[in-house]
Formats: structure tokens, C-alpha cells, sequence
């Protein structure tokens, strides 16, 4: 999936992750801030890394501000604002199709 204009999933509530997502030319850059960053920072950058793996997208900056999520909500919060930002509709979103 190629990355077409900037998108936004998630809230700022606990237990929850924003993610933002936005086009560039080349790569992955990930920017990370977590409340729970010195116990699953790691982690949380792989299940986010993976994600985009599953999806085909490698031109991406994207912005994940972590609030104790766990990995099926960052998973569940990626793969929305991906979606988003490729414009997919209601009618053509493969959801549990795309995500294992």
C-alpha cells in the first residue's frame, strides 16, 4: 500500500495509542513516545514495524504516541490510519484479511 496523504487513528486516552501517518520520499522513520517506553519500547516499535511489513508499506513517516496500548490495539491503530491515508472506503477495507 502506498502511503498518499497524511491520516490519524487512535486517542490520547489511556490505554490507547495515536498513530499518525504521513508520505515520504524513501524508508521508514518511526518516532516514538510512550509512558511505557523503558519497558516496551522495543516491542512496540517491532508489532508497529511488522505491521507495516504486512500492509507492503516502506515510504512512511510515522508518529506513534503510546498511552499503555496493547499490541492488538497499535496493530488495530496502524492498519486504520493506513487505510485512511490510501483513501479506502468502507466497501473496500480488508479488515482481518490483511493483519494476521
Amino acid at each position: 500500500m502506498e502511503i498518499l496523504k497524511p491520516a490519524i487513528a487512535g486517542t490520547l486516552e489511556s490505554s490507547d495509542v495515536q498513530v499518525a501517518v504521513e508520505p515520504i520520499e524513501e524508508g521508514v522513520e518511526i518516532y516514538l513516545e510512550s509512558s511505557v517506553m523503558n519497558q516496551y519500547g522495543r516491542q512496540i516499535k517491532d508489532t508497529v514495524l511488522q505491521t507495516l511489513e504486512r500492509l507492503g508499506v516502506d515510504k512512511v513517516r510515522i508518529t506513534v504516541l503510546d498511552k499503555g496500548a496493547l499490541d492488538c490495539t497499535i496493530k488495530a491503530r496502524v492498519e486504520c490510519a493506513v487505510f485512511r491515508s490510501c483513501g479506502a472506503s468502507d466497501a473496500n477495507i480488508p479488515w482481518g484479511g490483511v493483519i494476521r
